[in-house]
């Protein structure tokens, strides 16, 4: 195992950029994954998100399926990937309407989430091959929900492994796929609506 020094290597043309101020900190062994786009997301917190004229969730289905990274719309409730994935493939099961807790939902929207994240379930394996899921809706802001205002179940796909050192110590994930190339990937696969019913495509 290599020793750290504190030593940077010298790159070509620093010197005539670098003036000998000092900053504070004392150099060590970790590397910084700089996130600073997610600033405006921290700074707002979980209940940034008040009404339909700025819930991300509310606006989604106005756009285009790439712009809003739908991957499937249902009639009272809408699949889209995960903005910020635990693991590619991370999806969310949205009703259309803004209601923020489960209870609020009627028994036809509780039943096409249900179908929605077993369909969700199905494609995932059948286009990444997971060994297990977690499926879940937190509720409310002391319940963890990051959008608490609207509704939404996530079904995050799970592999051996994947909760290793790097998101344990380092809250860091990798993920190895655009979220443009998932969503295109598993909106190819979503079966038609006669699928989804139980029936073969025609």
């Amino acid at each position: 195992m290599q020793e750290y020094t504190g030593v940077t290597a010298d790159y070509p043309g620093d010197a005539e950029v670098t003036d000998d101020f000092g900053l504070a900190g004392v150099p060590d062994a970790f590397q910084r994954l700089w996130t600073p786009h997610r600033m405006a997301y921290i700074k707002g917190g979980p209940q940034q998100f008040k009404d339909q004229d700025d819930c991300p969730f509310c606006v989604a289905p106005g756009r285009t399926d790439e712009e809003s990274l739908i991957v499937h719309r249902g009639k009272s409730c809408y699949v889209v990937l995960n903005l910020f994935p635990y693991n590619p493939g991370h999806l969310l099961v949205c009703p259309y309407r803004h209601v923020p807790d489960y209870t609020d939902i009627t028994v036809e929207e509780t039943a096409e989430m249900a179908e929605l994240t077993q369909t969700a379930m199905r494609v995932l394996r059948k286009v990444a091959n997971p060994s297990g899921f977690n499926l879940g809706m937190n509720q409310g802001v002391a319940g963890g929900a990051g959008i608490a205002a609207h509704l939404h179940q996530h079904v995050v796909p799970r592999w051996g492994g994947d909760g290793n050192f790097f998101p344990i110590i380092a809250q860091t994930k990798a993920i190895t796929q655009t979220l443009a190339e998932v969503r295109e990937q598993v909106a190819d696969a979503w079966p038609g609506e006669s699928a989804a019913s139980g029936e073969p495509d025609a």
